[in-house]
């Protein structure tokens, strides 16, 4: 017996706030939109010469913003829980490990971030939404001692059905329970009882749940306005929600809940408390993972190919390691270290014991080495995470460097300028590896054909930075029979000039403004799945200057994007905007 199909929630257009920059020809607005970093795209990124061109440089002083006097945020998009997000709510949920979502259609991105807001569902993903439903309650009810807060044989089954619902349902919801709902939960449970006793009725519950649109979305009708009708004051429970799903990737605990029902997520001291409590809990590590591994772009390196006959070392076990070293390393510096940008982006040490790992960078374990504790490297050729394997083995190509990709990541990712896409007809294949010629010299024609240098002058000189690392991101002093030039340059910025290598930009971009600002938009990124938009000024104005008062702690500016406007109301909608669905949510 298959319950209710998942309602056809429909997304909407980002309102976007482009902020202009005076250079011609490749820039398209705020990183962030559909097609922008972290979605594959060609080598090539040329551009119409002569175009008109806009960048988010990180900050702005347009826009309608006044005195930050009311709270004012952009519209929040109706959002689905990401393929990881669904993973982790069952197993906290019921209790079941497992690729619950394997066979889902790939999450929608954001700029570099999973979100699941630009398209609405179709047939196929109610399809795979309802078979997974399936699949877990199935699995749900051959232990269904394990998932019950009562015993049937004692309470009665049906009274014991009863309080499963009153206690699964809640928590699956991340909220109280409406009017109704538990009576028609229950309408479900006596159905499937009657087809096939108690177990069925229960798994029919746990199916019916898992396919409800207030399961499988972020749900936030809110509570109140606030005050003129602009904005919605969120509730305790989609605070609570919002906290952990942004914290650690998965549903509220019972504390988060329990300081939702008393009120506590809305005030900033009780923000603040469970911000703290749960950026010291273990859990955090995973959301601390996926920011700095979607961010650079690196979730999946483990899918990476590599052509063998150039990177014969390289193999699946390896990429798997050079991604455990990005988020141990993003890890351990947030929560071990001193959880400082500049350290994320300059520092001269390893987070890993991976024996392949640590022989691609030349280096062994100290004899006093203590596990998780760093690993020094060589300061002359690794600076931070852009140095790391992961991020030059995924920003080049099956063959050799790409030094567009790699430049293209510092542009948008980091400095938050988003690159136009090439035109059409552009030939976006890299040329052939040549050992008798650098890549400097086999990308020339990006230098030499007009339609081609405005975009690759902002790129290419950054780009050309990395060369010391090859394609598998290990150090190269050789590129075929010619040295290695690492010699780059960077315009559009506030540390324009030229530089060598890799490390010299690395700590030239630890002292950008620009590279400050735009990691405190990506954080904000990553926390609401969508771009910031000028009605959110007041809170990025605030991103920015506590994250510079506070010396460039991340965890600082993590705790003030949840003591935020955006972080706490909702952009009122009014009727005749809200989009088809269940409760006309958006």
């Amino acid at each position: 017996m298959r319950t209710w199909g998942v309602a056809r929630i429909v997304g909407t257009v980002f309102v976007l706030s482009p902020i202009a920059l005076a250079l011609p020809g490749c820039y398209t607005g705020l990183s962030g939109g559909p097609g922008s970093a972290g979605q594959d795209a060609g080598e090539s990124v040329d551009d119409d010469a002569g175009t008109a061109g806009t960048a988010d440089d990180g900050g702005s002083d347009d826009g309608p913003v006044g005195l930050c006097g009311d709270p004012e945020v952009g519209i929040t998009e109706l959002r689905r829980l990401t393929a990881s997000q669904y993973n982790n709510t069952v197993r906290d949920l019921l209790g079941i490990e497992g690729d619950h979502a394997a066979a889902f259609s790939a999450d929608e991105r954001i700029g570099p971030f999973k979100s699941n807001v630009a398209a609405p569902i179709g047939d196929l993903q109610a399809d795979q939404y309802m078979t997974a439903a399936e699949n877990v309650a199935a699995l749900a009810v051959e232990d269904i001692g394990a998932i019950l807060p009562c015993d049937a044989a004692v309470d009665g089954e049906d009274a014991c059905a009863q309080q499963f619902i009153a206690d699964f349902a809640p928590r699956a919801y991340r909220r109280p329970l409406a009017a109704g709902e538990a009576d028609r939960l229950l309408t479900v449970y006596n159905d499937g009882k009657a087809e096939g006793g108690f177990a069925n009725g229960i798994r029919l519950v746990v199916q019916g749940v898992l396919q409800s649109p207030h399961f499988l979305y972020h749900v936030e009708f809110g509570q109140t306005d606030g005050g003129d009708g602009s904005v919605v004051v969120l509730t305790d429970h989609e605070i609570a929600s919002r906290l952990s799903y942004f914290l650690w990737n998965t549903m509220p605990d019972d504390e988060l809940f329990t300081a939702a029902e008393a009120g506590e997520l809305l005030t900033e001291d009780g923000i603040l408390a469970q911000v703290d409590r749960m950026l010291a809990d273990p859990r955090s590590r995973e959301g601390i993972a996926n920011f700095h591994l979607q961010w650079l772009g690196v979730d999946e390196v483990e899918n990476t190919e590599k052509n063998p006959t150039y990177f014969p070392n390289y193999t699946p076990e390896l990429a798997a390691a050079m991604k455990a070293e990005t988020a141990e390393f993003a890890n351990w510096v947030l929560t071990e270290g001193d959880g400082n940008l500049t350290t994320l982006l300059t520092a001269d040490f390893t987070i890993t014991e991976d024996p392949s790992l640590l022989a691609l960078y030349g280096v062994t374990l100290p004899p006093d080495h203590v596990p998780g504790e760093p690993v020094p490297l060589d300061a002359t050729q690794r600076a931070g995470l852009l140095t790391q394997a992961a991020v030059m083995t995924k920003h080049a190509h099956a063959d050799q460097t790409s030094p567009v990709h790699r430049g293209k990541l510092v542009r948008e990712n980091l400095l938050c300028q988003m690159l136009a896409p090439p035109p059409p007809d552009v030939d976006n294949v890299p040329p052939e590896p040549d050992p008798n010629a650098t890549t400097r010299e086999r990308f020339e024609q990006h230098r030499t054909d007009p339609t081609c240098f405005a975009c690759h002058n902002l790129i290419d000189g950054i780009g050309f930075g990395f060369e010391h690392y090859d394609g598998d991101g290990a150090w190269r002093d050789m590129d075929g029979v010619n040295p290695v030039d690492a010699s780059g340059w960077i315009v559009g910025t506030d540390f324009d000039g030229d530089f060598v290598g890799a490390t010299v930009l690395a700590q030239n971009m630890a002292g950008s403004e620009l590279v400050q600002q735009c990691v405190a938009r990506q954080w904000f990124r990553y926390a609401f799945g969508r771009a910031e938009q000028v009605e959110d000024q007041c809170t990025t104005d605030a991103l920015d200057t506590a994250f510079a008062e506070a010396n460039l702690d991340v965890k600082a500016l993590i705790r003030q994007l949840a003591l935020s406007d955006a972080f706490r109301f909702r952009r009122a909608i009014a009727v005749s905007e809200a989009v088809p669905g269940e409760g006309g949510v958006r």
